[in-house]
């Protein structure tokens, strides 16, 4: 998938929009996946992006939050923490299985599939450029926004 487009995607997202990869172009975009809204690292993931969104801008990169829940959890958590990007519901699992981000994970002894913290940075062509699989939480918007400054400054 790396160096490589990123095939179309259309989703449902926050603030009623439509997120459509091709009506994009020319602009980088963050796609970063997340387990659940109102955990506390899914929480302090987004508030990190949220807190870096003026230097994403900057960067003339888009950021876009994804997990499984629906568009009414998501409306609640982006007007709980005031994000200024808006969230894509992924009930489905089209996004997630496209990114192969649903992977066996064991909470309290038992195994469950569910969405391994990851996020992709897709250059103002549609290709992909970097991918974070396994994400810790602590540093890691601010490791993304400088390659999205780094990619940007390239382009």
């Amino acid at each position: 998938m790396l160096n490589q487009p990123v095939k179309h995607f259309s989703a449902a997202a926050t603030s009623a929009t439509t997120v459509d990869l091709a009506a994009l172009a020319g602009k980088q975009v963050v796609l970063y996946f997340y387990p659940k809204d109102n955990t506390p690292g899914c929480t302090t993931e987004s508030q990190d992006f949220r807190d870096l969104h003026e230097q994403f801008t900057a960067a003339n990169t888009l950021i876009f939050g994804i997990s499984r829940d629906s568009l009414r959890v998501h409306e609640n958590f982006k007007a709980k923490h005031g994000f200024p990007f808006e969230l894509i519901s992924d009930a489905e699992e089209a996004l997630c299985q496209q990114f192969d981000v649903i992977k066996l994970k064991k909470l309290y002894g038992k195994e469950h599939l569910g969405i391994e913290r990851s996020t992709f940075l897709i250059d103002q062509a549609g290709v992909l450029r970097h991918e974070w699989r396994k994400v810790k939480v602590a540093g890691h918007a601010a490791e993304v926004l400088q390659a999205a400054q780094a990619l940007n400054a390239e382009a």
